[in-house]
C-alpha cells in the first residue's frame, strides 16, 4: 500500500542519516578516550584501532536504539509540519494506523539490538579486556619506548631505557626511580641490563650501576653493584584471571543468578525492552507545533532517552546492591513506562484532552 510504503521509505532514509551522524559522533568520542588511555599506558599504542573497533561494536546497541528513536520522531515531526498527517487523518487514517508501518520497519532493528546486547556486547567487552590485560601484565621493560620515561604497571616506578635488541630483552643506559611501600625512594642507574624469568616472574638484571636510596628518616645510602636484579613483571599465570560482569556471556549470568549477575542480565534485557518502548513513545508523544519546529521534539527525544537510560543504569546498581529485586524493578520501570505510553497513546488516538475529561466529570457531578 502507498501508505505503508511511503512511511517505511522515509523512515529508512531518516534512520540511515541519523545512524551515520550518531556513529560519527560516538566514533570521535571513543577515539579521543582511547587515545587518552593509550597516553596513560592503559592501551598498547599499536592496538588503538583494534581497541577502538571493539569498543564501537559494543556501543552499537545503544546507538541503534537512539537512531531508531530519533528517526521516528523526525519523520513524524516532518509529516506534522507539512500537514501530511492532517491529510492522512482526513482520509480515514487514525494515529493507531501508524503503529503497523512503524513496527514493520522497526522489528529488524529491534532484533539486531537484542542479538547484539545479548551476544556481541559481552564478546566485544571481553576482547577489549583481553587487550588491556595483556598490555598491563606484560613486562615493564617491554612497555618502555626508547628514549621515553614510562611508568610501570604498578605506578610505583618510572623507567628510562635505551633498547639495543629487536626483542626488547636487553637494554643500555637504564634509569629506574621507584617508591617503596615503606616510604623510601630509590634511584637506580646502570649501563646495561637484560630480562630473565625466574619462577614465572620477570626480573630485570642490571650490570655495572649505582643505587641511591633515600630513607623516610632522611638517611641516605649509596651503593655500587656489578649485578643487581629487580622484579619488573607479575606472575604469568595470572593472565586473564578476573572477568568483568559486562564481559561475561549471557548464559553464564543465567546459570549463576547472583545479585551482580542478575543486575547485569537485567540491564541487557532492559536495553532490548527500552528500544521497543521508544518506538511507542515516539508515536504517542510526537506532535506538530509550528512555533517549536523540530527543536522541541528533538529536545524531548534526547531528554527522554537520557532519563530512561539513566534509570536503567540506576536500577542495575540497585539490583546489584540488593535494594530491589530484579523482577519488581523490571515491572516497575519498563512496565510502568509501557503503561503510561499506552495511556497517552489512547488519549491521542481518541482525541481526548485533560480539559474534556474534567468538563465531563463536572457535568456528571452536576447532573447527579
Amino acid at each position: 500500500m502507498l501508505f505503508h510504503s511511503s512511511i517505511r521509505k522515509e523512515l529508512a532514509r531518516s534512520f540511515g542519516a541519523t545512524l551515520v551522524i550518531l556513529f560519527t559522533i560516538v566514533l570521535t568520542m571513543l577515539l579521543i578516550r582511547t587515545l587518552g588511555a593509550a597516553s596513560k599506558g592503559s592501551v598498547d599504542p599499536q592496538e588503538i584501532m583494534l581497541v577502538l573497533g571493539y569498543t564501537v561494536i559494543g556501543r552499537m546497541p545503544t546507538v541503534l536504539t537512539l537512531a531508531l528513536f530519533i528517526s521516528i520522531v523526525f519523520t513524524l515531526s516532518r509529516m506534522y509540519r507539512d500537514s501530511e498527517m492532517i491529510i492522512w487523518f482526513t482520509s480515514g487514517r487514525s494515529l493507531g494506523g501508524f503503529l503497523g508501518p512503524l513496527l514493520r520497519f522497526a522489528w529488524p532493528v529491534l532484533l539486531v539490538i537484542m542479538l547484539m546486547v545479548f551476544f556481541v556486547w559481552p564478546w566485544a567487552n571481553q576482547q577489549v579486556n583481553d587487550l588491556r590485560d595483556r598490555f598491563e601484565r606484560r613486562g615493564d621493560l617491554e612497555r618502555v619506548e626508547p628514549g621515553q620515561f614510562q611508568e610501570s604497571s604498578s605506578g610505583r616506578r618510572v623507567f628510562f631505557i635505551d633498547k639495543d635488541t629487536a626483542d626488547g630483552t636487553e637494554g643500555r643506559n637504564i634509569f629506574i626511580s621507584s617508591t617503596e611501600p615503606n616510604g623510601s625512594e630509590t634511584i637506580t642507574s646502570a649501563r646495561s641490563g637484560r630480562v630473565e624469568w625466574l619462577d614465572e616472574r620477570q626480573f630485570l638484571m642490571l650490570n655495572n650501576g649505582q643505587r641511591l636510596e633515600t630513607r623516610p628518616d632522611g638517611g641516605l645510602r649509596v651503593s655500587d653493584f656489578g649485578e643487581y636484579g629487580t622484579q619488573i613483571g607479575q606472575a604469568g599465570g595470572n593472565l586473564g584471571a578476573g572477568v568483568e560482569l559486562k564481559a561475561r556471556p549471557s548464559w553464564e549470568l543465567i546459570m549463576d543468578p547472583s545479585r551482580a549477575n542478575l543486575a547485569e542480565l537485567g540491564w541487557r534485557v532492559g536495553l532490548a525492552i527500552t528500544a521497543f518502548n521508544f518506538v511507542l513513545i515516539a508515536l504517542a508523544t510526537t506532535v506538530g507545533n509550528p512555533r517549536a519546529g523540530r527543536s522541541g521534539n528533538l529536545f524531548f527525544t534526547l531528554f527522554a532517552f537520557v532519563f530512561y537510560y539513566n534509570l536503567l543504569n540506576i536500577g542495575q546498581n540497585w539490583v546489584a546492591r540488593g535494594v530491589i529485586d530484579l523482577l519488581p524493578f523490571m515491572l516497575g520501570l519498563h512496565g510502568g513506562v509501557l503503561l503510561l505510553t499506552l495511556v497517552w497513546f489512547y488519549k491521542r488516538h481518541q482525541g481526548l484532552s485533560l480539559r474534556d475529561l474534567l468538563t465531563g466529570w463536572r457535568r456528571r457531578e452536576a447532573d447527579a
